[in-house]
């Protein structure tokens, strides 16, 4: 009986420093799985973006993808892929509503978003951000027909839409209570409603709305929007990963910054945003916003 006993308690240990042994070079090998650089290493990634934002992330008839957050993304991963010597990873994309972002990213449905993710305090205690990449500030949509609304006042009593999960309409509710709130999922239901003339204007980051209008020319136009002769919000665009993922961080940063160095960023926004109003380059790394 006690050689039996032996013999099984040997048995277990060896499976043991085995297991272990297999661990420690699975960490060596490819690093941490669920992390940016271990998914970019593994050679597939999954990447988050809107689906409905012309300029920004539009999902195209044929499929294929579109907009600067789309060529940002793609730059990032290849970039951090070419750092570490690794073959550029397979990429798939994942509609990321404003809504559902940081509940994305924790549950590990997608690696990184980029999705005219604005960095605010609160979605940082949730995910970290790489960047920010861009700059841009709060506007109004409206029909090209609508003579009312020219600045933030204009709105009193009336009807303003924007997305679930998304911060401008609630900024504009704080500055006017007399706002009537209406929200739908997408930014592209709002732009369908105003069109029909069910709200009277269409609230969110002048990159967005800009890109809608130049849609749909002689329909509707950019209002921006001031108080006491500043922007009335400063959007500072970042790239939103696993909480506590200081690599991947550091690795979005530095490929930002080359992409910035390289002249491809000045290309991004040629290609997808024409001039470019209402956009300033962000300062990766500088979160400095945050404390202000």
């Amino acid at each position: 009986m006690s050689r039996s006993i032996t013999r099984i308690a040997a048995i277990l240990g060896t499976v043991a420093v085995s297991a272990s042994l297999l661990a420690a070079c699975g960490d060596s090998a490819g690093g941490d799985s669920d992390s940016l650089l271990g998914a970019i290493e593994s050679g597939n990634v999954t990447l988050g973006t809107k689906f409905d934002q012309p300029g920004l992330g539009l999902r195209e008839p044929d499929g294929s993808m579109t907009g600067l957050d789309i060529d940002v993304a793609t730059y990032v991963v290849n970039s951090i892929a070419a750092e570490n010597g690794w073959e550029e990873p397979t990429i798939d994309w994942r509609e990321t509503p404003s809504a559902q972002r940081e509940t994305l990213i924790q549950n590990g449905e997608v690696d990184l978003i980029a999705a005219t993710y604005s960095i605010n305090p609160g979605r940082s205690e949730s995910v970290n951000f790489g960047g920010p990449y861009l700059l841009t500030h709060q506007a109004l949509l409206v029909q090209e027909s609508n003579s009312e609304i020219s600045g933030l006042d204009d709105l009193d009593g009336k009807i303003l839409c924007s997305v679930t999960g998304s911060t401008p309409a609630q900024k504009v509710k704080e500055a006017l209570p007399s706002v009537q709130l209406q929200e739908y999922d997408t930014y592209s239901s709002c732009t369908e409603a105003l069109r029909q003339g069910n709200v009277d204007a269409l609230t969110t980051d002048a990159t967005i709305l800009n890109g809608y209008s130049a849609q749909s020319p002689g329909n509707f136009r950019v209002v921006e929007l001031e108080q006491d002769g500043e922007p009335f919000t400063n959007e500072y665009y970042g790239i939103g990963l696993a909480k506590d993922d200081t690599e991947g961080t550091d690795a979005i940063d530095t490929a930002l910054e080359a992409m910035f160095d390289d002249g491809s960023y000045d290309q991004f926004i040629s290609d997808n945003l024409g001039e470019g109003d209402a956009i300033t380059p962000g300062t990766p790394g500088d979160l400095s916003f945050l404390d202000e």
